[in-house]
């Protein structure tokens, strides 16, 4: 029997306010996601933690004379440079307190690699090396995934692309997500993407009603 799953993108303290790369309205998204983690509508639910080691190549940190937001070329890829965030063990690396992570099934971890960033919840930005993710989902006999959390420009917009390329029907719960938007526009560009490549956009009341 075809079986739904629940992603939420990195619902961790360094993304929400007072947070090292704070989203803006980044706390907004937590309590949508427990009014969906407490429903009947998921057969599984996933969150993904962003997992860097300290001295993580993404860190403006780790480059001399630059500073979060100048882009680099690291292995090959053009690289936003970021504040140092999520770093292993540290409280920004933890879920936001106010979620209700008890309900979370299965952990991806991901950016563990120090030379190389992860947006998605699949692969690393080069697609070098597999989370792992399709494969448990596949084995639970999901077909459909439910996507939300931060941010909407990076880490949701490319696990929602992989996700359509790993074969499953893919919905973004647009409520339920927010933005860094470092260059204005990027939220609504990464949607056109996102629904040009097959990825449906709903809002989390309409799921009461699937």
């Amino acid at each position: 029997m075809a079986q739904r799953a629940l992603i939420l993108i990195d619902l961790q303290n360094d993304f929400c306010a007072g947070g090292a790369l704070a989203v803006p309205e980044g706390d907004a998204v937590i309590a949508i996601a427990n009014q969906l983690l407490r429903t009947q509508k998921f057969d599984h639910i996933v969150a993904t933690r962003d997992w860097h080691p300290a001295g993580h190549k993404s860190f403006a940190s780790s480059h001399d004379g630059h500073k979060p937001g100048d882009s680099i070329q690291l292995g090959g890829l053009k690289q936003i440079l970021w504040p140092d965030h999520c770093v292993q063990y540290s409280k920004g690396a933890d879920f936001h307190p106010e979620l209700d992570a008890e309900r979370i099934q299965h952990i991806v971890f991901k950016g563990t690699n120090p030379e190389i960033d992860s947006y998605s919840a699949f692969f690393d930005n080069a697609h070098r090396h597999d989370t792992g993710l399709a494969d448990w989902l596949t084995a639970r006999c999901v077909t459909d995934v439910f996507i939300m959390g931060l941010a909407t420009d990076y880490c949701v917009k490319f696990s929602c692309l992989d996700a359509i390329q790993a074969g499953f029907r893919v919905n973004l719960i647009l409520d339920g997500c927010r933005g860094v938007e470092l260059q204005t526009g990027d939220c609504t560009r990464a949607l056109l993407e996102m629904t040009d490549a097959g990825v449906n956009v709903i809002d989390s009341t309409k799921l009461y009603l699937l």
